[in-house]
């Protein structure tokens, strides 16, 4: 691609995707949603008014970091630790089942592997996209139904977060055990090694922020820093431990997200992200799907995918908060709140893509689950919820 050409490209993308966006939001629908469906459009899929190139593959890849560096700066750390054991229990189960259901699926229509060939990654990293929660829509729901800060809408907020942390940590785990000449030993070395890099250098980095925000607070240079540190942790989590750089993201995010100015530099990252970079990932992902491939058996796996994917959670999620003795209307409530799939679900396809773990026909799959999930969980929501009056907030 010529680079006139991409600076033309650009500008369709973006103009698209957030005409796209704003119909999706109109229509009660993710931006996301619409977003991807830009990149559908304008992509091979439909028009061909845009196709994929390196510069756009780069923009995208620096969105899906900011992506979960806006998603760590925004994890509520006194409350992700607050919530304790049941939240954990729940999470666990919610990224267990599906993990367990998509290997299960890829190999009841591609043929059961020994494990450690290629065909066994690719089956497990099927589940692994599963794995992951999109919460934004539930807590939307939620809020608009006055339930958010109730026992249940609290327990699914705070599992969700620890759905996310542990999804990312089972993608860090597969992605160094598809390398052929890394061991098991490696692996779990390497990701020790990360953690207490992790630690010891956001302990540092904690107190250096803290130190700049009281004496400069509000002030650009924080944002600025922030990215700069989400870049490098990025980059050694990729180059000097084998693990995602978004994971190196998602933990700079974490690492700053208790500071007295996280939601200013959250805005300052998301400013570029929605205008840009976020966009761009996003259409992306519909401009690599093509659907020459799309035949009888794929539209069947997609059909499969989508009801295990969202099965797997409601089945998994509810069934250990009954075990924790919620009633079963609560139960089915936290497992319908953690079915949602969204932008993580992408970025762990996106980064399959990447290390040549999974084919670009099967974003088509991850939309339709998406798409499906972001329509069903407000309607069953609401339908729980329909006799149930919102409990009074607390005066102060």
């Amino acid at each position: 691609m010529d680079r006139i050409d991409f600076f033309r490209d650009l500008s369709i993308i973006i103009v698209s995707a957030k005409l796209c966006g704003l119909i999706a939001q109109k229509l009660k629908a993710p931006q996301v949603v619409g977003e991807i469906i830009a990149g559908l459009l304008i992509g091979p899929c439909c028009f061909g008014f845009v196709g994929t190139s390196d510069y756009l593959s780069l923009i995208a890849e620096i969105g899906v970091v900011m992506l979960m560096f806006s998603a760590g700066l925004e994890t509520n750390m006194r409350e992700l630790l607050r919530t304790g054991p049941k939240a954990f229990a729940v999470a666990c189960v919610g990224v267990f089942f599906p993990l367990v259901g998509g290997t299960l699926l890829y190999s009841c229509f591609y043929g059961f592997s020994a494990v450690g060939s290629d065909s066994f990654y690719r089956a497990v990293f099927i589940g692994t996209i599963m794995t992951a929660t999109s919460v934004g829509i539930t807590a939307q729901t939620l809020k608009e139904l006055g339930h958010i800060k109730e026992a249940v809408g609290t327990l699914i907020l705070s599992a969700a977060i620890i759905d996310d942390v542990i999804g990312i940590i089972v993608l860090t785990f597969v992605i160094g055990f598809k390398n052929p000449d890394s061991k098991p030993t490696d692996v779990l070395i390497n990701t020790g090694l990360f953690i207490v890099l992790s630690i010891c250098i956001g302990f540092i980095m904690y107190y250096v922020f803290k130190f700049i925000d009281k004496r400069h607070p509000h002030q650009r240079r924080i944002p600025i820093l922030g990215l700069a540190l989400c870049m490098f942790m990025a980059f050694a989590a990729e180059e000097f431990f084998g693990i995602a750089d978004i994971t190196g993201a998602y933990v700079a995010g974490l690492i700053l997200c208790s500071l007295n100015d996280s939601d200013y530099i959250a805005r300052k990252i998301d400013i570029n992200s929605y205008m840009l970079f976020g966009p761009v990932f996003f259409a992306s992902i519909g401009l690599k799907t093509t659907l020459s491939g799309f035949d009888k058996e794929l539209a069947l796996f997609s059909a499969g995918f989508v009801a295990v994917a969202l099965l797997a959670k409601v089945v998994g999620c509810g069934l250990i908060a009954k075990i924790m003795k919620y009633s079963f209307r609560d139960s089915l409530k936290v497992g319908v709140g953690m079915m949602t799939r969204g932008e993580v679900a992408l970025i762990v396809a996106q980064k399959g893509l990447s290390v040549e773990m999974l084919d670009e026909k099967y974003f088509a799959s991850v939309i339709v689950l998406i798409i499906v999930s972001s329509v069903l969980t407000p309607i069953i929501l609401k339908l729980l919820y329909s006799n149930q009056q919102p409990q009074p907030e607390k005066s102060s």
